[in-house]
């Protein structure tokens, strides 16, 4: 899942307000705490507050707060819900239990990808909507409309899709000492929550669907609240949390953060022209569940193998930052290139991802990364870059 934004923005006080189209229900409350905005998505967004090294430690170390306020989220409803998605989805809606939740993917009839999602399945006792699917800020409508284009394709099944996003304000803290700051502010005992799991409870008053999800690496929760009282939690959470060195979060740090633990990034990893497969998320496409958009596409290319992988690098020697689109060669000849790139605060080097032939990726194998027209000596190293001390493997 996904927000993207420069890794290697400047620190400093708050810059003039941009116009965007858009705010979050905690627009001045970022303003207030001294937020650098900039225009994303559609909407105007902290990039950074005290610094994006600051930021991305002191999740590491304690906790960090993120306003996910752009993001969209979708009810599925009715009878046939759980069917419309298993038709639409890549992963196994039907493994998923009330109150469980798992990372999929919208894909296209060629096997490319329209967005990755986390679909969301009600506790009991179940009210109204039986899923909720949460989809990237950047491709919110379109997602909406595709939805709606595949539920007009099935009008035998009884099922609505519903776009909850304006109604509906996102938080998320996350780091290792999260959990006992929650916990002050609710009588929920959070703490057997298992990964991928929520449930309904009133957080500092305010009632909120609470995930145990993320897209840091760290554990945490995310909450998802009536966007009209999203300004109590926030103001909640900050205050139950700053003597623990919680801090307010921006785009910069969520996204050096997400790329060491190697999450995936829409419009970077994933793509319509860039599938599953070839990303390394096979494990999120579940061919043997029956027929779904791109199936087909799919199930040809684990056949043959994909053409291309996602494999993560080090840079050899200090230089500037990989980004995004730089070319990556393999003995001289160009090979691919980097999908995502940054300098890691947690290990002190530069690394980054790239989308490569197939011949050439291998752990330990060399690459090189052509940075301000210099071939940049680099190798490919195990992924994740970064796993929390505890976590189990992937």
């Amino acid at each position: 899942m996904a927000v993207d934004a420069p890794a290697n923005a400047e620190a400093g006080t708050a810059a003039p307000v941009p116009e965007a189209p858009r705010a979050t229900a905690l627009r001045d409350r970022h303003l207030a705490l001294g937020a650098r905005m900039i225009p994303f998505a559609g909407w105007l967004m902290p990039v950074q507050y005290q610094g994006i090294l600051a930021e991305h430690r002191a999740v590491r170390d304690a906790g960090g707060l993120f306003d996910l306020g752009h993001m969209g989220q979708v009810e599925v409803a009715g009878a046939d819900a759980l069917s419309f998605l298993q038709a639409v989805t890549t992963n196994d809606v039907a493994a998923l239990a009330p109150g469980a939740a798992h990372y999929s993917l919208l894909s296209n009839e060629q096997g490319g990808v329209i967005d990755d999602i986390i679909v969301y399945r009600r506790p009991l006792p179940i009210e109204s909507p039986a899923f909720m699917v949460v989809v990237n800020a950047s491709n919110r409508e379109k997602d909406v409309d595709w939805l709606r284009q595949q539920r007009a394709a099935r009008p035998e099944l009884d099922v609505d899709v519903e776009d909850r996003s304006d109604e509906t304000g996102m938080i998320a803290i996350q780091g290792p000492k999260v959990g006992e700051i929650v916990a002050r502010l609710t009588d929920a005992d959070l703490a057997p929550l298992a990964p991928f799991s929520w449930v309904e409870a009133e957080v500092a008053g305010v009632p909120a669907m609470v995930a145990r999800t993320g897209y840091t690496g760290e554990d945490g929760f995310e909450f998802y609240v009536p966007n009209g009282r999203a300004g109590e939690l926030w103001d909640a959470l900050l205050a139950a949390g700053r003597g623990d060195g919680l801090v307010p979060v921006g785009l910069g740090a969520r996204d050096t953060l997400r790329l060491e633990a190697r999450m995936p990034l829409y419009g970077n990893e994933l793509a319509d022209d860039i599938g599953p497969l070839e990303a390394g998320l096979g494990w999120a496409v579940k061919l043997d569940k029956g027929e779904f958009v791109g199936r087909a596409s799919m199930a040809r290319m684990k056949e043959t193998g994909p053409p291309r992988r996602t494999v993560g690098f080090k840079l050899r020697e200090r230089s500037g930052a990989p980004r995004h689109g730089h070319e990556v060669r393999a003995e001289g000849r160009p090979v691919g290139q980097v999908t995502s790139g940054a300098f890691s605060p947690t290990l002190g080097e530069n690394i980054g991802l790239a989308l490569i032939e197939r011949e050439a990726a291998g752990v330990g194998r060399p690459l090189e990364v052509v940075i301000r027209g210099r071939a940049v000596p680099a190798v490919q190293v195990k992924l994740p870059f970064y796993r929390r001390p505890g976590a189990g493997k992937n």
